[in-house]
């Protein structure tokens, strides 16, 4: 029996979270997405790369969960290495960690959405 690459695992984990659209990545490999907001995406079974604010970025870094992103050092960006199963926990971890900010995100949109339809009203 052929085990399933890293990628694939990591793409189906995060393909089934209510929401997440994947597809090509303009740079290569599948990307992430809950509707405009891209969660992150994988270079193949080498690399995967993940948005966060600075804070976090710095954060993980420090904690050697990822390091600064390879093309663009200086933004919250990171990349993160893929291999082994511990690899591919962290950074299945790391995609739930994006997408609930990215919920987060949505959900205070829509309730402003809706106060400023209440309000002018």
């Amino acid at each position: 029996m052929q085990e399933r690459s890293v990628a694939r695992q990591i793409t189906e984990a995060v393909s089934s979270w209510p929401g997440v659209e994947s597809g090509p990545h303009r740079f290569g490999g599948v990307e992430f997405r809950l509707g405009r907001r891209e969660l992150g995406h994988l270079h193949g079974d080498r690399i995967a790369d993940l948005p966060f604010p600075r804070r976090v970025r710095d954060e993980l870094i420090a904690a050697g969960r990822a390091r600064p992103h390879h093309v663009l050092p200086e933004t919250g960006w990171v990349t993160v290495p893929i291999g082994g199963e511990d690899g591919v926990e962290n950074l299945i971890e790391l995609f739930r960690m994006a997408y609930e900010r990215a919920r987060g995100a949505r959900r205070t949109a829509t309730a402003d959405a809706a106060l400023e339809t209440e309000t002018d009203a």
